[in-house]
């Protein structure tokens, strides 16, 4: 897309003197794309010259910041298209890109004119200008999602969104000096990504170059003067290795097509950067590109190399064997030239060559045999997958854009199954990201993992190399920590969604157990059902408290929004009116037999809850305390021990969101405790402390030394996993026989 400048901004008389030579300037620059469409039938260069009629027509009058006519962009975006040789559809949907949004014209007039499939890849590249966004992250979030969704569909939207960017960068300097900034760090952060991703290395380095340029102006120019200047000192020795290598090459019988190649600006800058470098230490500006017959003459092409120079080590890289997630592949190699320079070179195939530059685009380029069908859905297209399934299960625009930013950049480390399939992951990824990489349900069912046969945490980074062995039980669900570690967006998305859909349920479950219990209070034996007899029952309730459904009432009064107490009169009332009343026997029975502080009866806990019960951090209950519920706004039900200082100041201010709990009588996990040991300090003695919870069968989970100088008396703060209160009382006796301990008690929090 583009700006447009309307007509009605340029006076009329220089419109009307313009308006021969802008006719011409079109004309010559449609002429220029009817060159490049030889590979097309007539019939498609007829489609192709309609299309530009009707753009030609609906940009009539609009003028670029360069004074040019509107259309030539356009039709740039076109030409950028034949360089992939895009079909006919594409180059259509190139030239109309604009029409839709900026002149009224309909998806129906596309439709009809020019068929349903250019129409809906014009739709597919509409910008988003007419929606309203509240932050700019939002904005690019919700933008970058629409262009995966199209791309999805038709790996061609993206090619046309990409020359469209392409032509933008390259007429910046028409553009107000106010919008460099945010158009190149939009291009730099977004689109130049996507191209490499895609394998469209060309667009790629071009895209970083022009964002450079506009970004960082001053940089730009400083360096452009002194790699000029560098080239033209080491012109000799570039035509020298050139030389060398060409010899070489033909002394061993190999056809070889040899190129000087130069690191683009925004790549030295950036190793600049990185490194903390001068530019007079940037070795490896140059380098050359090596197009051999076969796959087996890149190996021999390398030995000839080392054979010649001195390899630098560390620096080859096989992505032959290995390729990049993009697809590209190339042999890497840094040797030290004459003079001592380094000089790079990448030694590949024609047909690697043509991925390497193109991407996603060689499914065009590239079509000799059958086995090129499969280019698109080898290059990119898992990738792009995988930002689709996040974005089915996000609905916020900075959550998504959240999850997609780590997966743009594409360093990556590559590792092995047990069964020795390749996997690329994001450089930092772990266990977790890899078993999320094989498949959601494996990710959600991880217990443990070995890596190189060695059990190792589920956190543990993976490197090049490595073999991955997931282990996984069907009782396993996420864990909400797992959240601080992974790397991937796919990691991230699945255990997000799967820990909001968990809550949401045992949510609504609670709700109902609550507001079932609130009922019995007011004399209602059960729940009304949720059928065709209670449906106009539920429909005035609903509307009464503003939820949207049965469910969504349910889960806010098991978040504790509403006061289960509350919703129960008013669903009494509307019982009334349906000729349904109160049984005053339940009535007073459960009024009598209830806590006189508590508004509603008792929740039974087993410890098996998840989001919807917390069991309070500052006084730690275990089975066997007495214990009350907070219901608190949003937070679920939070369970404290009776005589929790914390609990008696909520009580005092929120007596109605109090309600009574009491433990299962089998709880299904062991529950934390914290005792406060004082000890006489010496030698041996936390090993000691140690062995005392070992014999009394009490994991410790947590030891806190404090930051004190050590004195004779140390205090140290435990939190240890125990069944019950018995269990407990158990592990302080243990500990008050053990030699060196002083004083042995469970902590509450101060009042």
């Amino acid at each position: 897309m583009s700006a447009v400048i309307p007509p009605t901004t340029t006076p009329s008389s220089v419109r009307l003197g313009a308006e021969p030579a802008a006719a011409t300037a079109a004309a010559a620059s449609f002429a220029a794309l009817v060159e490049r469409l030889d590979y097309l039938s007539a019939a498609d260069i007829e489609r192709v010259r309609q299309a530009y009629r009707f753009a030609d027509e609906a940009h009539l009058g609009q003028l670029r910041h360069s004074g040019e006519p509107y259309i030539t962009h356009p039709i740039a975006v076109a030409v950028r298209c034949t360089e992939w040789k895009l079909d006919a559809q594409a180059l259509m949907a190139a030239l109309l890109h604009d029409a839709m949004e900026d002149c009224g014209i309909d998806k129906a007039d596309l439709v009809e004119r020019f068929g349903a499939q250019v129409a809906e890849l014009v739709d597919g590249l509409i910008k988003l200008d007419k929606l309203q966004f509240t932050t700019r992250e939002e904005s690019q979030a919700e933008s970058f999602r629409k262009m995966l969704l199209a791309m999805a569909r038709d790996v061609r939207v993206i090619l046309i969104k990409l020359a469209d960017r392409t032509h933008n960068m390259r007429t910046m300097g028409d553009m107000p000096r106010s919008k460099w900034a945010r158009i190149s760090a939009e291009t730099l952060e977004i689109y130049a990504p996507i191209a490499h991703r895609l394998g469209l290395n060309k667009t790629y380095r071009e895209l970083q170059d022009l964002s450079f340029r506009y970004l960082h102006p001053w940089r730009y120019a400083v360096l452009s003067k002194a790699v000029a200047r560098a080239r033209s000192r080491r012109r000799d020795l570039i035509a020298k290795v050139q030389s060398d290598v060409d010899k070489a090459f033909a002394d061993i019988g190999m056809p070889v097509r040899l190129k000087g190649r130069e690191k683009t600006l925004y790549s030295i800058y950036r190793k600049m950067e990185e490194k903390h470098l001068s530019f007079a230490q940037v070795t490896d500006i140059y380098g050359f590109r090596i197009i051999v017959p076969n796959v087996i003459d890149c190996y021999t092409g390398l030995g000839v190399l080392h054979q010649m120079y001195k390899p630098v080590p560390g620096k080859f890289k096989d992505y032959i064997a290995i390729a990049k997630v993009n697809g590209y592949q190339s042999l890497h190699t840094t040797v030290v030239g004459p003079s001592g320079v380094n000089v790079e070179f990448q030694l590949r195939t024609q047909a690697m060559h043509v991925v390497a530059e193109s991407g996603v685009a060689a499914h065009w380029l590239y079509k000799t045999t059958d086995a090129d069908s499969t280019t698109e859905k080898r290059l990119g297209t898992q990738w792009l997958q995988s930002l689709l399934d996040i974005q089915d299960e996000t609905r916020d625009a900075a959550e998504f854009w959240d999850h997609v930013k780590v997966d743009l950049f594409p360093d990556a480390v590559y590792v092995f199954t047990p069964k020795g399939q390749i996997m690329a992951l994001p450089r930092g990824a772990t266990v977790v990201d890899f078993a999320y990489a094989i498949h959601s349900n494996v990710g959600d069912h991880t217990v443990a993992a070995k890596i190189n046969g060695e059990q190792v945490p589920l956190r543990s980074e993976l490197h090049n190399g490595d073999v991955v062995e997931v282990i996984t039980a069907p009782v396993s669900s996420p864990n909400p920590a797992w959240l601080g570690f992974v790397r991937t967006g796919r990691a991230r998305s699945k255990i997000r969604h799967h820990l909001k859909t968990l809550a949401a349920t045992e949510a609504e479950q609670l709700g109902e157990k609550l507001l079932a219990q609130a009922l019995r209070a007011e004399g209602v034996e059960r729940l009304p059902a949720d059928d065709e007899v209670h449906q106009a029952l539920w429909d005035k309730l609903i509307r009464f408290t503003g939820n949207r459904s049965r469910a969504d009432l349910m889960s806010d009064v098991g978040l504790g929004k509403r006061v289960a107490s509350i919703v129960a009169k008013r669903l009494v009332a509307l019982l009334a009116e349906m000729g349904e009343k109160p049984d005053a026997l339940l009535m007073s029975r459960e009024r009598f037999t209830a806590h006189e502080s508590v508004s509603q009866g008792a929740v039974t806990v087993d410890g098996s809850e998840n989001a919807s019960v917390q069991y309070a951090h500052c006084c730690r209950p275990v089975p066997g305390d007495a214990i009350v519920g907070y219901l608190g706004r949003g937070e679920g039900l939070v369970v404290h021990r009776s005589e929790c200082p914390v609990a008696q100041r909520l009580r005092h201010k929120d007596a109605e969101r109090f309600i009574a709990v009491e433990w299962s009588e089998e709880p299904t996990r062991a529950f934390d405790a914290e005792l406060l040991v004082t000890v006489v300090n010496g030698k041996g003695v936390l090993a000691r402390v140690a062995s005392a919870f070992a014999a009394a069968e009490a994991d410790i989970t947590h030891i806190d030394m404090g930051e004190d100088v050590a004195s004779d008396a140390t205090d140290l703060r435990f939190l240890v996993a125990v069944r019950d209160t018995t269990h407990l009382d158990a592990v302080i006796r243990g500990l008050k026989r053990t030699q060196s301990v002083i004083h042995v008690q469970r902590t509450l929090p101060s009042s």
